[in-house]
């Protein structure tokens, strides 16, 4: 009986949801009264892959998994958007781009510029960015096939996810989550960003509800 109670408790451990970390600034609402418009700029992706890759292709890869990042949350946020949940909106990331590419920046040197920086250049209140540590190419999919023995190999884990808004008047961090990136996260960026995200909605800053439960 303790050996059947044993394994159950690691079964239970190992299919638990994910460690989820979320920041808010205790200043958001000061910080973010006259927001209007936000940018989502591309991720910073670091890739560790399994496979044998030289240093350029791994470069051009992990760029590849920065842009897939910035155009799942621009179609999260859309949806949502549609059904009025947010008191803020969002650039379009092809004009995001462009612009940013007007001025010579792109993903190999936006990590250089500040907030403020890049929110004049795009003429935006806020910056959505973030970093992605990955051991898969998220964009191209996740293996579909899933044994609970993989949790216990480590063969479940592709990396981590940080979603995270800043001031673009200030700099300052004003929300983060942190999310671990496993086969029940999602089977693509999409998928991903689209569950994590949900997962967030409660506690995203923007959110009309959540405003309204405040005042």
């Amino acid at each position: 009986m303790k050996k059947i109670v044993f394994v159950f408790i690691l079964l239970t451990t190992a299919m638990a949801p994910a460690q989820k970390n979320i920041y808010e600034n205790i200043r958001f609402d000061e910080l973010t009264d006259n927001h209007e418009v936000l940018a989502i700029v591309p991720f910073i992706a670091h890739l560790e892959l399994k496979k044998a890759v030289d240093r350029d292709e791994l470069k051009v890869l992990a760029k590849k998994e920065g842009y897939a990042v910035q155009n799942a949350l621009e179609t999260y946020f859309s949806k949502r958007k549609k059904r009025k949940k947010f008191n803020v909106d969002f650039q379009n990331i092809n004009n995001t781009n462009a612009v940013l590419a007007q001025n010579n920046i792109d993903y190999n040197n936006i990590d250089t510029y500040t907030t403020q920086e890049l929110c004049k250049i795009l003429e935006v209140d806020g910056i959505i960015s973030g970093n992605l540590n990955l051991n898969i190419l998220l964009s191209e999919g996740v293996p579909t096939d899933f044994s609970i023995l993989d949790y216990f190999s480590g063969n479940a884990n592709y990396g981590r996810i940080g979603v995270k808004v800043s001031d673009g008047e200030t700099g300052k961090l004003l929300w983060k989550y942190e999310n671990e990136i496993s086969k029940k996260t999602g089977k693509n960026t999409t998928e991903l960003i689209d569950k994590m995200m949900k997962t967030a909605s409660r506690k995203f800053p923007y959110d009309r509800e959540k405003r309204r439960d405040r005042n």
